[in-house]
């Protein structure tokens, strides 16, 4: 389709706007696997006591426009994640499993978008 040079403007701003939109789309897709793909991570990882629901607790969940993964036994993950004090004396210690996801995640979810932004 020709276009002459006082449209020019117009068809650069509507290619654009098609471009972005497919983007957009693209990263959507990009953050809902990462974040499904995260909490069955942490299913996996995630230490298994007493509370086995714990491990089981993990959900990915879209809140507004965003992805979120949460433990439906949200009291128990800082107290695991960084240890806690016991109440006669003494520490539990640490059992690491949510930062090292997390940073699983992170890269994985970066390296999707620049995928979906050279495409």
């Amino acid at each position: 389709m020709a276009t002459n040079i006082n449209n020019l403007a117009a068809e650069i701003n509507r290619t654009l706007a098609n471009y972005a939109h497919g983007v957009g789309e693209d990263i959507e897709k990009v953050a809902e696997k990462v974040a499904k793909e995260g909490a069955r991570q942490l299913k996996i990882r995630s230490p298994i006591g007493v509370r086995h629901r714990y491990a089981k607790g993990w959900r990915a969940k879209k809140v507004g426009n965003q992805w979120v993964v949460h433990n439906t036994e949200y009291q128990l993950t800082h107290l695991l994640e960084k240890g806690h004090a016991l109440v006669g004396g003494g520490r539990v210690a640490a059992q690491v499993h949510i930062r090292p996801v997390e940073e699983e995640m992170i890269d994985e979810f970066i390296q999707g978008v620049e995928e979906a932004i050279i495409r």
